[in-house]
């Protein structure tokens, strides 16, 4: 079993999202179908990052960093990469978006 933090970005806002889940399918699901009340006004989204762990302590610990002033700073970074963050990170190549969406 794989424990999972992931990115999502915002369609609406352009603002990130940054989770944990064991299912990320199921997951991304909630969030676009807005039964996740911290996301709900912020659909539609798209998964721009994850990483898989083989545990959860791992997991939650990589989840809090990316939350944090550096982490948030080290994902931009990251992200930057794939022309995610700029105002054109419509073009970008987003992480299995469309084996998500089923």
């Amino acid at each position: 079993m794989f424990y999972y933090v992931y990115v999502l970005k915002s369609e609406k806002d352009h603002q990130l999202y940054v989770g944990k889940t064991k299912d990320l399918r199921k997951r991304f699901k909630e969030h676009n179908d807005g039964r996740v009340l911290a996301t709900k006004g912020r659909r539609p989204f798209v998964l721009v990052y994850y990483e898989a762990f083989s545990n959860t302590t791992d997991c939650s610990r990589e989840e809090l960093y990316l939350k944090s002033g550096i982490g948030r700073e080290s994902l931009k970074h990251r992200l930057s990469n794939l022309d995610i963050i700029n105002d054109n990170w419509r073009g970008a190549r987003v992480v299995e978006r469309a084996s998500l969406e089923n």
